[in-house]
């Protein structure tokens, strides 16, 4: 079977959570094949996620440059490689842009926000969402590997397990123009809580709110599910929560088995980045709010009388 490469990201020297769907994703094309820029001490973890072979490009100092030591060792692994379907990276910043970058090297198509994937007779069918999401699209990359950006919790199923042999590459040689990072800088609190754009489980909160104070809510029922949170941009925008929660077409996309909405109108723009959630669970006192069109189950009350009834519930049945 042919390659199919997956950009596999480090933190701490080990395979982010995400690792095990990319790798999932590919052995339903082919035989997965796992890309890193570090030491290949991460080659037995990603073995047993399913990854047949690990390419390890080991650059020192690759931590001082932006992005483009990722995209030198997936270029190098498609050379190495020789047969390769395709190639997928993940729903990060770093990873879709290198996935871009990568496609502009090798003169391949790149297809962005991917939530299905499958082998077809003329090569990887994708399906994408489009139109805010009112849409579903299946396309077929028109020339070269295709380079695909998959959104998390899009595939199910894990990888069987496999030998993760390594093959090093050498990147020394790569000379294209890069970024040096000088400095790096926390913008939002620590928080442990799970990232909004890879957690299973997100609570999120609307207008309906009322405050600032009021969001507290959201907070502490995500709390009891081990859930993260998201926001609406309207409440954002109100100042109940911080830029970095919102979900919408302005905002991150997430895909979570669970998604609750809570004094949540559904607007287009938030639905765009949400309503790909394996189960939609919305609570709003207003009957008629577009958030209900694409709830799996929905509770018309306020949000004040429900929820706390929902936390004494889900912890009494934890306890």
């Amino acid at each position: 079977m042919s390659h199919v490469l997956v950009l596999i990201e480090l933190s701490g020297g080990r395979p982010v959570a995400a690792s095990a769907e990319l790798l999932a994703a590919a052995a339903g094309l082919g035989d997965p094949a796992a890309v890193i820029v570090g030491s290949a001490a991460a080659a037995p973890e990603l073995g047993k996620l399913g990854a047949k072979t690990v390419f390890v490009a080991n650059l020192a100092g690759a931590e001082e440059f932006l992005v483009t030591p990722q995209v030198a060792a997936l270029e190098a692994a498609v050379a190495e490689a020789g047969d390769v379907s395709a190639i997928i990276v993940g729903n990060s910043l770093e990873a879709r842009e290198a996935g871009a970058r990568l496609a502009i090297r090798i003169d391949a198509a790149y297809q962005s926000d991917v939530v299905g994937l499958s082998s077809g007779a003329s090569g990887v069918v994708v399906t994408q969402q489009a139109f805010g999401g009112a849409y579903s699209v299946t396309t077929i990359a028109g020339r070269g590997i295709p380079v695909i950006s998959l959104r998390p919790h899009s595939i199910e199923g894990a990888a069987p397990a496999a030998a993760g042999s390594v093959t090093e590459l050498d990147v020394s040689t790569d000379s294209a123009p890069t970024t040096r990072i000088v400095g790096r800088y926390v913008q939002v609190e620590a928080s442990e809580r799970p990232d909004l754009q890879a957690a299973d489980i997100v609570v999120s909160g609307g207008r309906g709110l009322g405050s600032k104070e009021n969001f507290v809510l959201v907070e502490q029922l995500a709390d009891v599910f081990g859930a993260a949170v998201g926001a609406s941009r309207a409440a954002v925008d109100a100042g109940y929560t911080g830029h970095n929660t919102q979900v919408g077409q302005t905002g991150v996309t997430v895909s979570p088995n669970l998604y609750i909405a809570l004094g949540i109108s559904g607007a287009i723009q938030h639905r765009a980045g949400m309503q790909s959630a394996k189960t939609i669970i919305a609570i709003n006192k207003d009957g008629s709010a577009p958030i209900f069109d694409i709830a799996d189950f929905g509770v018309i009350g306020n949000v004040f009388t429900v929820v706390p009834q929902l936390i004494e519930a889900v912890k009494a049945k934890r306890a």
